[in-house]
């Protein structure tokens, strides 16, 4: 079965995933607004779509993705 939060399958073609070529075409700061701004999104529409579970899960995907990048960057 598809893990469409963590692992999608229409970000997984070709060589690269998405978010990696997303990251590799901004800078460190830009690349943190863009994870942020996903947060706010999924966040903000939990409870409208009918998926709040789903949503919610792909929120806490972009924040840990977040959390990781900046945990990286103060050691």
């Amino acid at each position: 079965m598809e893990d469409v939060v963590n692992n999608p399958d229409h970000y997984n073609t070709g060589n690269i995933e998405c978010i990696d070529a997303i990251e590799e075409s901004m800078s460190s700061v830009a690349f943190k607004g863009y994870l942020k701004g996903n947060c706010i999104k999924y966040l903000w529409r939990y409870d409208y779509k009918g998926k709040q579970v789903e949503d919610l899960e792909k929120a806490g995907w972009y924040l840990n993705k977040l959390t990781d990048m900046v945990a990286e960057e103060n050691n």
